[in-house]
Protein backbone atom coordinates (compact mmCIF):
# COMPACT_ATOMS: atom_id res chain seq x y z
CA UNK A 1 0.00 0.00 0.00
CA UNK A 2 1.29 3.41 -1.08
CA UNK A 3 0.61 5.20 2.17
CA UNK A 4 2.78 8.87 2.11
CA UNK A 5 5.25 9.84 5.04
CA UNK A 6 5.86 13.76 3.25
CA UNK A 7 4.88 15.65 6.74
CA UNK A 8 3.37 18.58 5.20
CA UNK A 9 0.71 15.98 3.34
CA UNK A 10 0.15 14.47 6.81
CA UNK A 11 -0.52 18.49 8.41
CA UNK A 12 -3.18 18.85 5.74
CA UNK A 13 -4.65 15.04 6.45
CA UNK A 14 -4.95 16.05 9.97
CA UNK A 15 -6.45 19.64 8.88
CA UNK A 16 -9.22 18.06 6.99
CA UNK A 17 -9.69 15.16 9.70
CA UNK A 18 -10.70 18.40 11.67
CA UNK A 19 -13.11 18.99 9.78
CA UNK A 20 -15.24 16.37 11.34
CA UNK A 21 -14.96 17.37 14.82
CA UNK A 22 -16.94 20.67 13.50
CA UNK A 23 -19.60 18.14 11.98
CA UNK A 24 -18.87 18.13 8.70
CA UNK A 25 -18.39 14.10 8.64
CA UNK A 26 -15.69 11.89 8.87
CA UNK A 27 -17.22 8.80 7.38
CA UNK A 28 -19.25 11.26 4.86
CA UNK A 29 -19.37 8.57 1.64
CA UNK A 30 -18.70 10.80 -1.40
CA UNK A 31 -20.10 8.40 -3.53
CA UNK A 32 -23.73 9.72 -2.24
CA UNK A 33 -23.33 12.90 -4.14
CA UNK A 34 -22.08 11.26 -7.50
CA UNK A 35 -24.64 11.94 -9.81
CA UNK A 36 -26.91 8.68 -10.95
CA UNK A 37 -28.24 8.45 -14.51
CA UNK A 38 -31.01 6.52 -12.87
CA UNK A 39 -31.37 8.83 -9.89
CA UNK A 40 -35.13 9.17 -8.66
CA UNK A 41 -36.03 13.31 -9.35
CA UNK A 42 -38.69 15.51 -7.55
CA UNK A 43 -40.00 19.06 -7.40
CA UNK A 44 -40.93 18.87 -4.38
CA UNK A 45 -39.66 19.25 -0.79
CA UNK A 46 -40.69 17.79 2.10
CA UNK A 47 -38.81 17.57 5.17
CA UNK A 48 -38.88 14.91 8.82
CA UNK A 49 -38.05 16.96 12.22
CA UNK A 50 -37.39 13.99 15.14
CA UNK A 51 -37.47 15.70 18.75
CA UNK A 52 -35.83 12.80 20.94
CA UNK A 53 -36.44 13.24 24.53
CA UNK A 54 -33.35 11.67 26.20
CA UNK A 55 -34.24 9.97 29.19
CA UNK A 56 -37.69 8.42 28.95
CA UNK A 57 -40.58 10.94 29.24
CA UNK A 58 -43.73 10.11 31.47
CA UNK A 59 -46.39 9.75 28.88
CA UNK A 60 -48.81 8.93 31.53
CA UNK A 61 -48.44 13.17 32.97
CA UNK A 62 -48.12 14.06 29.12
CA UNK A 63 -51.77 12.67 27.60
CA UNK A 64 -54.16 11.94 30.69
CA UNK A 65 -58.32 10.61 30.54
CA UNK A 66 -60.26 13.84 31.35
CA UNK A 67 -63.56 11.89 31.72
CA UNK A 68 -64.44 11.03 35.34
CA UNK A 69 -64.37 7.58 35.27
CA UNK A 70 -60.70 7.79 33.71
CA UNK A 71 -59.42 10.90 35.68
CA UNK A 72 -60.43 8.75 38.52
CA UNK A 73 -58.33 5.39 37.30
CA UNK A 74 -55.28 8.18 36.77
CA UNK A 75 -55.81 9.51 40.58
CA UNK A 76 -56.50 6.58 41.93
CA UNK A 77 -52.99 5.43 41.44
CA UNK A 78 -51.44 8.78 40.88
CA UNK A 79 -52.58 10.15 44.31
CA UNK A 80 -52.04 13.22 45.82
CA UNK A 81 -49.67 12.26 48.16
CA UNK A 82 -47.28 10.83 45.51
CA UNK A 83 -45.79 14.06 44.48
CA UNK A 84 -46.51 13.62 40.83
CA UNK A 85 -50.33 13.69 40.81
CA UNK A 86 -52.10 16.44 38.48
CA UNK A 87 -54.64 18.01 39.30
CA UNK A 88 -58.28 17.53 37.02
CA UNK A 89 -58.73 21.42 37.08
CA UNK A 90 -54.81 21.75 35.87
CA UNK A 91 -55.33 19.74 32.89
CA UNK A 92 -55.76 20.92 29.40
CA UNK A 93 -59.03 19.36 27.77
CA UNK A 94 -58.66 17.62 24.19
CA UNK A 95 -61.31 15.84 22.64
CA UNK A 96 -59.74 13.29 19.84
CA UNK A 97 -62.28 13.20 16.89
CA UNK A 98 -62.26 9.31 17.25
CA UNK A 99 -63.07 9.03 20.84
CA UNK A 100 -66.20 9.27 22.72
CA UNK A 101 -64.60 10.42 25.56
CA UNK A 102 -62.09 13.88 26.43
CA UNK A 103 -58.70 13.65 27.10
CA UNK A 104 -56.06 15.83 28.46
CA UNK A 105 -52.31 17.59 28.57
CA UNK A 106 -50.12 18.37 30.48
CA UNK A 107 -50.86 21.62 31.88
CA UNK A 108 -47.31 22.81 30.59
CA UNK A 109 -48.48 21.91 27.41
CA UNK A 110 -50.71 24.99 26.28
CA UNK A 111 -49.02 25.20 22.65
CA UNK A 112 -49.99 21.67 22.12
CA UNK A 113 -53.42 22.36 23.10
CA UNK A 114 -53.75 25.06 20.87
CA UNK A 115 -52.12 23.06 17.58
CA UNK A 116 -54.40 19.91 18.44
CA UNK A 117 -57.74 21.72 18.45
CA UNK A 118 -56.34 23.32 15.34
CA UNK A 119 -55.76 19.74 14.23
CA UNK A 120 -52.66 20.52 13.07
CA UNK A 121 -50.86 17.73 16.39
CA UNK A 122 -51.63 14.22 16.42
CA UNK A 123 -51.13 11.95 19.37
CA UNK A 124 -49.77 8.53 19.15
CA UNK A 125 -50.65 6.36 21.83
CA UNK A 126 -49.00 3.41 23.39
CA UNK A 127 -45.84 3.02 21.01
CA UNK A 128 -42.98 1.04 21.67
CA UNK A 129 -40.15 -0.95 20.75
CA UNK A 130 -41.41 -4.64 19.58
CA UNK A 131 -40.27 -7.56 17.82
CA UNK A 132 -44.02 -8.34 16.61
CA UNK A 133 -47.09 -8.25 18.30
CA UNK A 134 -47.25 -9.25 21.72
CA UNK A 135 -49.67 -10.35 24.89
CA UNK A 136 -49.28 -10.19 28.18
CA UNK A 137 -48.67 -14.03 28.56
CA UNK A 138 -45.85 -13.55 25.35
CA UNK A 139 -44.69 -10.92 27.76
CA UNK A 140 -44.57 -13.62 30.49
CA UNK A 141 -42.83 -16.09 28.25
CA UNK A 142 -39.98 -13.77 27.53
CA UNK A 143 -40.37 -12.87 23.92
CA UNK A 144 -39.52 -9.12 24.53
CA UNK A 145 -36.93 -6.62 23.46
CA UNK A 146 -33.69 -6.75 24.26
CA UNK A 147 -32.39 -4.77 27.58
CA UNK A 148 -36.07 -3.78 27.58
CA UNK A 149 -35.86 -1.27 30.43
CA UNK A 150 -32.31 0.18 29.70
CA UNK A 151 -31.14 3.81 28.38
CA UNK A 152 -29.06 3.26 25.92
CA UNK A 153 -30.69 -0.30 24.84
CA UNK A 154 -33.97 1.55 24.36
CA UNK A 155 -32.51 4.86 22.64
CA UNK A 156 -30.66 2.34 20.21
CA UNK A 157 -34.04 0.33 19.66
CA UNK A 158 -35.52 3.93 19.12
CA UNK A 159 -33.94 5.22 16.72
CA UNK A 160 -32.98 1.60 15.09
CA UNK A 161 -36.35 0.01 15.00
CA UNK A 162 -34.41 -2.80 15.55
CA UNK A 163 -35.19 -4.63 19.11
CA UNK A 164 -33.76 -8.34 18.37
CA UNK A 165 -30.08 -7.60 17.88
CA UNK A 166 -27.89 -4.31 18.25
CA UNK A 167 -28.23 -2.68 14.98
CA UNK A 168 -25.28 -0.45 13.24
CA UNK A 169 -27.98 1.77 11.43
CA UNK A 170 -30.60 3.92 12.16
CA UNK A 171 -33.88 4.36 10.23
CA UNK A 172 -33.25 7.97 9.75
CA UNK A 173 -30.08 6.89 8.14
CA UNK A 174 -31.66 4.21 6.10
CA UNK A 175 -34.68 6.37 5.17
CA UNK A 176 -31.70 8.61 3.76
CA UNK A 177 -29.97 5.63 2.10
CA UNK A 178 -33.80 4.73 -0.13
CA UNK A 179 -33.86 8.69 -0.59
CA UNK A 180 -30.76 9.84 -1.37
CA UNK A 181 -31.34 9.83 -5.20
CA UNK A 182 -33.52 13.00 -4.53
CA UNK A 183 -30.71 15.12 -3.30
CA UNK A 184 -27.84 13.87 -5.58
CA UNK A 185 -28.06 16.82 -8.27
CA UNK A 186 -26.74 19.43 -5.14
CA UNK A 187 -24.62 16.28 -3.24
CA UNK A 188 -26.18 18.09 -0.12
CA UNK A 189 -26.69 15.45 3.31
CA UNK A 190 -30.49 13.95 3.69
CA UNK A 191 -29.99 13.85 7.14
CA UNK A 192 -28.30 17.14 9.46
CA UNK A 193 -28.20 16.23 13.03
CA UNK A 194 -28.11 19.23 16.06
CA UNK A 195 -27.26 16.35 18.52
CA UNK A 196 -23.86 15.51 17.16
CA UNK A 197 -23.63 11.82 15.88
CA UNK A 198 -26.99 9.58 17.11
CA UNK A 199 -27.95 6.26 15.28
CA UNK A 200 -30.85 7.27 14.12
CA UNK A 201 -28.89 9.65 11.36
CA UNK A 202 -26.46 6.58 10.55
CA UNK A 203 -27.51 4.92 7.15
CA UNK A 204 -25.00 2.22 5.45
CA UNK A 205 -24.06 4.73 2.70
CA UNK A 206 -25.40 7.90 4.14
CA UNK A 207 -23.97 9.78 6.88
CA UNK A 208 -25.28 12.78 8.30
CA UNK A 209 -23.97 16.53 8.61
CA UNK A 210 -23.96 17.56 11.71
CA UNK A 211 -24.02 21.24 12.57
CA UNK A 212 -24.06 23.07 15.83
CA UNK A 213 -27.02 25.00 18.20
CA UNK A 214 -25.20 28.04 17.73
CA UNK A 215 -21.64 29.65 16.82
CA UNK A 216 -19.62 29.57 13.35
CA UNK A 217 -19.75 26.60 10.90
CA UNK A 218 -16.82 28.22 9.30
CA UNK A 219 -13.31 26.61 8.81
CA UNK A 220 -11.47 28.20 11.74
CA UNK A 221 -7.64 29.54 10.65
CA UNK A 222 -8.36 30.47 6.87
CA UNK A 223 -9.84 33.23 4.56
CA UNK A 224 -9.75 35.60 7.01
CA UNK A 225 -6.67 37.26 5.32
CA UNK A 226 -4.17 36.90 2.93
CA UNK A 227 -2.09 34.60 4.86
CA UNK A 228 -5.28 32.49 5.67
CA UNK A 229 -6.29 33.09 2.07
CA UNK A 230 -3.48 31.60 0.61
CA UNK A 231 -3.48 28.48 3.27
CA UNK A 232 -7.13 27.93 1.98
CA UNK A 233 -5.85 27.89 -1.55
CA UNK A 234 -3.29 25.77 -0.82
CA UNK A 235 -5.32 23.28 0.91
CA UNK A 236 -7.80 23.07 -1.80
CA UNK A 237 -4.93 22.39 -4.33
CA UNK A 238 -4.18 19.84 -2.24
CA UNK A 239 -7.57 17.84 -1.94
CA UNK A 240 -7.60 18.62 -5.73
CA UNK A 241 -4.53 16.47 -6.30
CA UNK A 242 -4.79 12.73 -7.63
CA UNK A 243 -3.00 9.57 -5.86
CA UNK A 244 -2.62 6.37 -6.66
CA UNK A 245 -3.62 4.86 -3.57
CA UNK A 246 -8.10 4.99 -3.24
CA UNK A 247 -7.47 6.01 0.18
CA UNK A 248 -6.08 9.08 0.39
CA UNK A 249 -8.50 10.07 -2.84
CA UNK A 250 -11.36 9.34 -0.65
CA UNK A 251 -9.75 11.02 2.10
CA UNK A 252 -9.45 14.12 -0.47
CA UNK A 253 -12.61 14.06 -1.29
CA UNK A 254 -14.09 13.76 2.12
CA UNK A 255 -12.33 16.74 2.55
CA UNK A 256 -13.25 18.61 -0.59
CA UNK A 257 -17.04 18.08 0.30
CA UNK A 258 -16.68 19.37 4.04
CA UNK A 259 -15.43 22.12 2.82
CA UNK A 260 -18.03 22.88 0.27
CA UNK A 261 -20.66 22.24 2.88
CA UNK A 262 -18.85 25.10 5.23
CA UNK A 263 -19.35 26.95 2.81
CA UNK A 264 -23.02 26.74 2.08
CA UNK A 265 -23.94 26.04 5.39
CA UNK A 266 -22.34 29.07 7.16
CA UNK A 267 -23.89 31.95 5.82
CA UNK A 268 -27.33 29.77 6.35
CA UNK A 269 -26.49 29.30 9.74
CA UNK A 270 -24.76 32.94 10.43
CA UNK A 271 -27.65 34.75 8.48
CA UNK A 272 -28.97 37.28 11.07
CA UNK A 273 -31.84 38.53 8.75
CA UNK A 274 -33.78 35.25 8.14
CA UNK A 275 -37.80 35.42 7.42
CA UNK A 276 -38.16 33.66 10.68
CA UNK A 277 -36.18 35.63 13.00
CA UNK A 278 -39.08 37.58 14.50
CA UNK A 279 -41.05 34.24 15.22
CA UNK A 280 -38.19 33.14 17.11
CA UNK A 281 -36.87 36.37 19.07
CA UNK A 282 -39.58 35.48 21.99
CA UNK A 283 -38.24 31.87 22.72
CA UNK A 284 -34.17 32.79 22.69
CA UNK A 285 -34.15 31.52 26.56
CA UNK A 286 -35.22 28.16 25.42
CA UNK A 287 -32.40 25.90 24.02
CA UNK A 288 -34.37 23.60 22.15
CA UNK A 289 -35.77 26.20 20.44
CA UNK A 290 -32.61 28.07 19.31
CA UNK A 291 -31.96 24.02 18.04
CA UNK A 292 -35.47 24.36 15.55
CA UNK A 293 -33.95 27.80 15.10
CA UNK A 294 -31.18 26.34 12.97
CA UNK A 295 -33.23 23.77 11.37
CA UNK A 296 -36.00 26.78 10.31
CA UNK A 297 -33.12 28.37 9.07
CA UNK A 298 -31.59 25.39 6.83
CA UNK A 299 -35.39 24.67 5.59
CA UNK A 300 -35.39 28.46 4.69
CA UNK A 301 -32.21 27.69 2.36
CA UNK A 302 -33.60 25.20 0.82
CA UNK A 303 -33.28 26.84 -2.56
CA UNK A 304 -29.57 27.61 -1.96
CA UNK A 305 -28.64 23.86 -0.62
CA UNK A 306 -31.19 22.00 -3.20
CA UNK A 307 -32.26 19.85 -1.09
CA UNK A 308 -35.03 17.99 -2.10
CA UNK A 309 -35.84 15.85 1.18
CA UNK A 310 -34.58 16.34 4.75
CA UNK A 311 -34.12 14.62 7.92
CA UNK A 312 -33.31 16.51 11.07
CA UNK A 313 -32.61 14.96 14.50
CA UNK A 314 -32.81 17.18 17.72
CA UNK A 315 -32.33 15.98 21.14
CA UNK A 316 -33.83 17.14 24.27
CA UNK A 317 -32.52 15.77 27.66
CA UNK A 318 -33.32 15.38 31.30
CA UNK A 319 -36.31 13.38 31.21
CA UNK A 320 -35.49 10.75 33.73
CA UNK A 321 -37.44 11.51 36.26
CA UNK A 322 -36.50 8.84 39.32
CA UNK A 323 -37.13 11.79 41.43
CA UNK A 324 -38.81 15.40 41.89
CA UNK A 325 -41.03 14.41 38.31
CA UNK A 326 -43.29 17.27 38.65
CA UNK A 327 -40.60 20.34 39.13
CA UNK A 328 -38.39 18.39 36.55
CA UNK A 329 -41.11 16.93 33.63
CA UNK A 330 -42.71 20.74 34.31
CA UNK A 331 -39.74 22.28 33.24
CA UNK A 332 -38.79 20.10 30.27
CA UNK A 333 -42.82 20.29 29.17
CA UNK A 334 -42.71 24.07 29.06
CA UNK A 335 -39.15 24.23 26.88
CA UNK A 336 -40.79 21.28 24.53
CA UNK A 337 -44.56 23.01 23.82
CA UNK A 338 -43.45 26.80 22.92
CA UNK A 339 -40.58 25.60 20.92
CA UNK A 340 -42.61 23.13 18.76
CA UNK A 341 -45.43 25.80 18.53
CA UNK A 342 -42.80 28.21 16.94
CA UNK A 343 -40.97 25.85 14.81
CA UNK A 344 -44.46 24.86 13.51
CA UNK A 345 -45.11 28.87 12.73
CA UNK A 346 -41.93 28.84 11.20
CA UNK A 347 -42.80 26.57 8.87
CA UNK A 348 -46.30 28.44 8.40
CA UNK A 349 -44.12 31.65 7.42
CA UNK A 350 -42.07 29.86 5.03
CA UNK A 351 -45.05 28.58 3.81
CA UNK A 352 -44.02 24.99 3.90
CA UNK A 353 -46.20 23.83 7.06
CA UNK A 354 -48.00 20.93 4.76
CA UNK A 355 -44.20 19.71 3.42
CA UNK A 356 -42.69 19.73 7.48
CA UNK A 357 -43.90 17.12 9.89
CA UNK A 358 -42.67 17.14 13.29
CA UNK A 359 -42.31 14.08 15.75
CA UNK A 360 -41.40 13.47 19.22
CA UNK A 361 -39.24 9.49 20.34
CA UNK A 362 -37.96 9.03 23.67
CA UNK A 363 -36.67 5.72 25.25
CA UNK A 364 -39.62 4.83 26.41
CA UNK A 365 -42.31 5.19 29.61
CA UNK A 366 -42.44 5.14 32.68
CA UNK A 367 -44.34 3.12 35.30
CA UNK A 368 -47.76 4.53 36.20
CA UNK A 369 -47.28 3.58 39.48
CA UNK A 370 -45.26 6.39 41.45
CA UNK A 371 -41.72 5.69 43.32
CA UNK A 372 -40.85 7.20 46.39
CA UNK A 373 -39.28 10.73 46.22
CA UNK A 374 -41.91 11.84 43.81
CA UNK A 375 -40.95 10.15 40.53
CA UNK A 376 -41.23 7.29 38.42
CA UNK A 377 -39.61 4.34 36.71
CA UNK A 378 -38.28 3.00 33.17
CA UNK A 379 -41.57 1.38 31.44
CA UNK A 380 -42.20 0.67 28.24
CA UNK A 381 -45.14 1.78 25.56
CA UNK A 382 -45.38 5.25 25.26
CA UNK A 383 -47.25 8.54 23.97
CA UNK A 384 -45.95 10.63 21.03
CA UNK A 385 -46.91 13.91 19.28
CA UNK A 386 -46.79 14.43 15.43
CA UNK A 387 -46.80 17.73 14.19
CA UNK A 388 -47.77 19.74 10.58
CA UNK A 389 -50.37 20.53 8.06
CA UNK A 390 -49.90 16.61 6.23
CA UNK A 391 -50.66 15.40 10.07
CA UNK A 392 -54.58 14.18 10.17
CA UNK A 393 -54.62 16.41 13.22
CA UNK A 394 -56.98 16.84 16.03
CA UNK A 395 -57.40 12.70 17.12
CA UNK A 396 -55.33 10.18 19.01
CA UNK A 397 -53.67 6.92 17.15
CA UNK A 398 -53.55 3.52 18.29
CA UNK A 399 -54.82 2.44 21.65
CA UNK A 400 -54.46 3.74 24.73
CA UNK A 401 -54.08 1.83 27.87
CA UNK A 402 -55.94 0.99 30.09
CA UNK A 403 -55.09 2.57 33.71
CA UNK A 404 -54.30 0.05 35.98
CA UNK A 405 -51.77 -1.70 37.57
CA UNK A 406 -52.43 -5.52 36.60
CA UNK A 407 -54.16 -4.98 33.82
CA UNK A 408 -54.78 -5.79 30.59
CA UNK A 409 -52.11 -3.24 29.71
CA UNK A 410 -49.68 -3.79 32.10
CA UNK A 411 -46.42 -6.24 31.46
CA UNK A 412 -45.85 -6.88 35.50
CA UNK A 413 -48.29 -5.02 38.01
CA UNK A 414 -46.52 -1.49 37.84
CA UNK A 415 -48.07 0.03 35.27
CA UNK A 416 -45.19 -0.57 32.04
CA UNK A 417 -47.36 -0.61 29.01
CA UNK A 418 -46.99 -3.35 26.91
CA UNK A 419 -47.21 -1.23 22.89
CA UNK A 420 -49.79 -1.82 20.69
CA UNK A 421 -48.28 -0.09 18.18
CA UNK A 422 -44.41 -0.36 17.66
CA UNK A 423 -41.62 2.38 16.54
CA UNK A 424 -41.50 -0.13 12.93
CA UNK A 425 -45.40 1.06 12.43
CA UNK A 426 -44.90 4.22 13.53
CA UNK A 427 -41.71 5.26 11.70
CA UNK A 428 -43.06 3.48 8.32
CA UNK A 429 -46.12 6.16 8.31
CA UNK A 430 -43.72 8.78 8.22
CA UNK A 431 -41.17 7.47 5.61
CA UNK A 432 -44.05 6.62 3.42
CA UNK A 433 -44.97 10.24 3.41
CA UNK A 434 -41.91 11.76 2.85
CA UNK A 435 -41.51 9.33 -0.34
CA UNK A 436 -39.87 6.08 0.69
CA UNK A 437 -41.57 3.31 -1.73
CA UNK A 438 -43.37 0.83 -0.33
CA UNK A 439 -41.16 -1.98 -1.63
CA UNK A 440 -38.53 -0.40 0.45
CA UNK A 441 -40.12 -0.41 3.39
CA UNK A 442 -38.69 -3.55 4.99
CA UNK A 443 -35.15 -2.38 4.07
CA UNK A 444 -35.86 0.78 6.10
CA UNK A 445 -37.75 -1.31 8.50
CA UNK A 446 -36.86 -4.95 8.35
CA UNK A 447 -39.12 -5.97 10.87
CA UNK A 448 -41.97 -4.40 9.81
CA UNK A 449 -43.74 -7.40 8.25
CA UNK A 450 -44.38 -8.78 11.63
CA UNK A 451 -47.15 -6.27 12.31
CA UNK A 452 -50.42 -6.05 10.93
CA UNK A 453 -49.98 -2.70 8.93
CA UNK A 454 -47.29 -0.30 7.87
CA UNK A 455 -49.66 2.99 8.19
CA UNK A 456 -51.23 3.80 11.36
CA UNK A 457 -52.84 6.59 9.43
CA UNK A 458 -51.48 9.75 11.20
CA UNK A 459 -50.57 11.05 7.38
CA UNK A 460 -52.75 12.35 4.57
Amino acid sequence: MNVPSNPQRRHFLNTVGALSAMGLGSQLNVLDFVADANAQSTSDYKALVCVFLYGGNDGNNTVIPYDTAGYGQYAAVRSASSGIQLSQASLLPIQPLSASTPFALHPNLVEMQTLFNQRKLAVMANVGTLIQPISKAQYTAGMVPLSLYSHSDQQAQWQSSISSVAAGTGWGGRIADKLSPLNVSSGFPIVTSLGGTALFTTGSASVPLSIPVSGSFALSGYATNAASNARLAALKQFLAAGSTNSYVNASNAIGDQALKLSATMNPILANTNSTVAPIFAAVTANNLALALYQVAKTIEARAATGAKRQIFFVPLGGFDTHADQARVQGNLLAELSPALKTFYDATVALGVSSQVTTFTLSDFGRTFQPASGGGTDHAWGNHHFVIGDAVKGGDIYGQYPTLALGGPSDAEGRGRWIPTTSVDQYGATLATWLGVQSADLTAVFPNLAQFPTSDVGFMN
